[in-house]
């Protein structure tokens, strides 16, 4: 059985008073529409047909490099059964048909495993979910033999329709052929004066056809977007899941409550993170992990027993194993920390190797560099990387010692085992083993009187 699936996501989201599209607005980092997409792919399915209308543009250039996507444009919004009509010439007939919605972000694989598999023995299934308030969405009809006989939506219910608790959700797998064949069939002789696609529903039913319900492992899976204060539900709920599933595979969150996963976070067993940690991007931790409050790490490698201090900023960067970083450091990108080596508060690195067991404890910037291991790096020390047009390479080899508030101008390389006086502004190579000090000399003036001010 070949799968195709149809995204609708050409709502304008109006309640969500933005100019950006409904669809692109972000959850825990990456667009609703972008984790309805990756499901699909973790699917597996044969094609993926997204259809747009408002802010289409938008949201076509937001996925611009992704080929797969067959992209097809509702111009006038007049229902969802009118947005399936517009990609009915691009569906194979012999093929299954998985309708999704692009502000439905959080629909589980599972579930949707589970709704094809239903599919296949019956030609139609959908998703229901029983709610305890609920207003708002169309009423699961059945008939005395307990299936599924149709959908009412709201508008259109009678008082004793209301009282259903059994709700559709939107989502539902239909062979292709069957759509080919109720769609034109719609009408839009309804309170809205839309064609719902929830109507075929009935016409299966009719057809003699047992459609099947299907019910999500959680109700907050099958939960749309339409509000800034549903975003930020559905945003805690997620963030809840995501520290949970840590907390299974061995991880100490000190607040589980207090940890944003805008991306994706693999960690080892006894890590322990403190609260307040973003991470974005792609992150993965080793094992016996240490972080402390108020950290930011994005797209980055943390290895085994490494320490992050509190309040550092780490992005796409490598931390060796028993490594340590802060307080207060910024890696930026490019910044290699080998095993046991130490970046300390207030040390900003960027596109830098620092080897292994070597050292920068406080207030300096290295960029551009290569330190190689053993090396010790004194506190106000900066690398003179950029000469207003081009960045330049610092190469400090094994053993080298750099006293206090030091400029190393670049490109410099300094021999293994020298040493630089304090104080000392270096433009040109060091060999190995020696000695550089630059710096003006010392002169004391006796008698000197300090300016004072003028009375």
């Amino acid at each position: 059985m070949s799968v195709e699936a149809v995204i609708l996501a050409a709502g304008q989201g109006t309640r969500m008073k933005s100019t950006l599209p409904k669809v692109l607005h972000p959850l825990a980092g990456k667009p609703l529409l972008g984790h309805v997409l990756q499901a699909v792919r973790q699917l597996g399915v044969a094609r993926v047909h997204t259809i747009v209308g408002h802010g289409a543009d938008a949201v076509q250039a937001r996925y611009a490099d992704d080929q797969q996507i067959n992209w097809v444009l509702q111009r006038e919004q007049k229902g969802t059964g009118h947005a399936l009509l517009q990609v009915m010439p691009h569906i194979e007939t012999d093929n299954t048909i998985l309708v999704l919605y692009g502000d439905v972000p959080l629909i589980s694989v599972a579930t949707l495993q589970r709704l094809l598999s239903a599919v296949a023995d019956s030609s139609v299934a959908l998703l229901t979910v029983n709610l305890s308030h609920p207003q708002g969405y169309g009423r699961i009809l059945r008939n005395s033999n307990g299936r599924v006989a149709g959908i009412v939506e709201e508008k259109d219910a009678s008082e004793g329709e209301k009282q259903i608790k059994e709700v559709n959700t939107g989502i539902m797998a239909v062979k292709g052929s069957l759509l080919h064949r109720w769609l034109p069939m719609l009408s839009n002789d309804n309170a809205q004066g839309e064609y719902y696609l929830t109507d075929i529903i009935g016409m299966a039913a009719g057809e003699g056809y047992d459609v099947k319900a299907i019910a999500p492992e959680h109700h907050r899976e099958v939960e749309g977007i339409n509000s800034r204060a549903q975003l930020a539900s559905m945003e805690r709920w997620h963030q809840h899941r995501l520290a949970e599933q840590l907390m299974s595979d061995g991880v100490t969150l000190m607040d589980p409550h207090r940890i944003d996963i805008r991306g994706s976070l693999s960690a080892g067993a006894d890590s322990v993170l403190d609260v307040n940690l973003v991470i974005e991007g792609d992150v993965v931790l080793g094992r016996e992990v240490r972080i402390g409050p108020n950290c930011v790490i994005a797209n980055s490698t943390i290895g085994d027993g490494a320490t992050i201090h509190a309040n550092c900023v780490i992005e796409d960067a490598v931390v060796g194993d028993s490594a340590q970083v802060g307080p207060f450091a910024r890696l930026r990108p490019g910044t290699v920390m080998e095993g046991g080596s130490k970046v300390g508060n207030f040390v900003e690195t960027k596109s830098t190797t620092l080897g292994e067991g070597s050292k920068v404890n406080h207030l300096s910037y290295v960029g551009d560099s290569v330190v190689g291991r053993n090396v010790n790096i004194g506190a106000g020390t900066i690398t003179c990387n950029y000469d207003g047009a081009n960045k330049h390479k610092t190469y400090i080899e094994d053993g080298v010692f750099v006293g206090s508030n030091t400029s190393l101008v670049a490109p410099l390389r300094l021999g293994s085992g020298s040493t630089i006086g304090a104080g000392s502004t270096i433009s040109g190579d060091v060999g190995e083993g020696q000695l550089a000090v630059a710096r003006a000399r010392q002169r004391l003036i006796d008698g000197w009187v300090r300016p004072s001010k003028k009375k």
